[in-house]
């Protein structure tokens, strides 16, 4: 399947040089969709590419947006340390807040939406009263979906700041309880990385913060930020990658976790995407992890038209059962078969009769 232009402009920023005023408008649009507006602006601008007028009011729109995101989300790191500080000894800044607080290069061109941390489930209850004490609340959410979440996700409901409107997802694992894949959750505590600048805050390792990100895409069935995901595992690899041991440490960590065949779906696919430099002992004993045929190549299919921007210039023929495809996939291995035929059951006549939305309604006026 042919990269979309945003991909060929991302991998070679010169080829935009070329492009007439409709391919700098698709190419904003583009952008734009799959969340990577401002990673284009600095790619052109690295490139000394010059967008015409229109396109660059666009783009630098985006770099002062991304710039003032980062200095929020420094500002709501600090805020984190302070209204955990001496409740648990491990406060883990995940995704795109460690990408900030490590001072990737990925990070500055990153847009940001919330900010998820990872604590011990054993400190959950005394971290969220920490949280409710400083202003963070659980937003309105049905009686059945906050019990679905606490008794069977690997995160508490998401949070919201009542004043600042800052989005929190508290997780104590990396997926849900239920999940078919046997996640070694102490295992992730083993090897962190304390941030001086937030004291009792601390990230990653460079080879966990790589399975996280393949864990996140290659367990998701959504794709909105599917792209943007990998493109910032492309940029972690690229980052990491040249530093001695690095590979080792990875695959090592992977079977510790667990998390053998989602890191293997993970290179595979950012290699096809983007050329992602995997040396190919490792993606041969990776391929040891893969499942049997035909389930590959139908994955690959899949992840093909899933993984572009949600544009309609980039809606390839069997597009919409792709993505429905990998959204079942992903609801297969969040929890067994009875389990989610019973959750989804529930949900769908709730919400046929109304009583999500009767709930969801008296839980925000409680909270007003």
């Amino acid at each position: 399947m042919a990269p979309s232009l945003l991909v060929r402009v991302l991998r070679e920023p010169a080829r935009a040089a070329a492009l007439a005023p409709a391919g700098w408008d698709l190419l904003v649009r583009q952008a734009r969709r799959a969340n990577l507006i401002a990673r284009l602006h600095d790619a052109l601008a690295e490139a000394d590419v010059q967008a015409p007028p229109p396109a660059q009011a666009h783009l630098a729109a985006a770099r002062q947006i991304a710039d003032a995101q980062r200095q929020r989300m420094r500002w709501e790191l600090a805020c984190i340390a302070e209204a955990l500080a001496g409740v648990t000894p491990h406060c883990v800044v995940l995704k795109g807040g460690a990408y900030l607080a490590l001072d990737l290069p990925l990070a500055r061109s990153r847009l940001y939406g919330d900010l998820d941390i990872l604590v011990p489930r054993a400190a959950l209850a005394d971290v969220e009263s920490a949280l409710l004490i400083h202003g963070w609340i659980v937003e309105g959410l049905s009686a059945y979906d906050e019990q679905y979440y606490r008794r069977w996700m690997h995160e508490l409901p998401p949070m919201r700041h009542r004043s600042r409107e800052t989005a929190l997802d508290v997780h104590h694992t990396l997926l849900p309880l239920t999940s078919r894949t046997a996640l070694d959750t102490p295992a992730l505590f083993e090897d962190l990385r304390p941030l001086a600048a937030w004291p009792g805050l601390s990230t990653l390792a460079p080879a966990d913060l790589l399975l996280h990100s393949a864990t996140h895409l290659f367990h998701e069935g959504e794709f909105a930020h599917g792209l943007r995901d990998l493109f910032d595992l492309d940029a972690l690899v690229r980052h990491f990658g040249g530093e001695a041991a690095y590979w080792d440490r990875v695959v090592e960590r992977a079977g510790r976790l667990g998390l053998r065949r989602s890191l293997h779906y993970a290179l595979r696919h950012s290699a096809r995407a983007l050329g992602t430099p995997v040396p190919p002992e490792v993606q041969r004993e990776l391929q040891r992890a893969a499942p049997p045929w035909p389930l590959p190549a139908l994955l690959d299919a899949c992840y093909a038209r899933a993984l572009q921007p949600q544009h309609p210039n980039c809606e390839t023929p069997g597009a919409p059962p792709a993505r429905l495809a990998l959204y079942l996939r992903s609801h297969w291995l969040r929890m067994p078969l009875p389990l989610l035929a019973r959750h989804l059951a529930r949900k769908a006549w709730r919400r046929f009769s109304g009583a999500e939305r009767r709930e969801q309604e008296a839980a925000q006026r409680q909270q007003a």
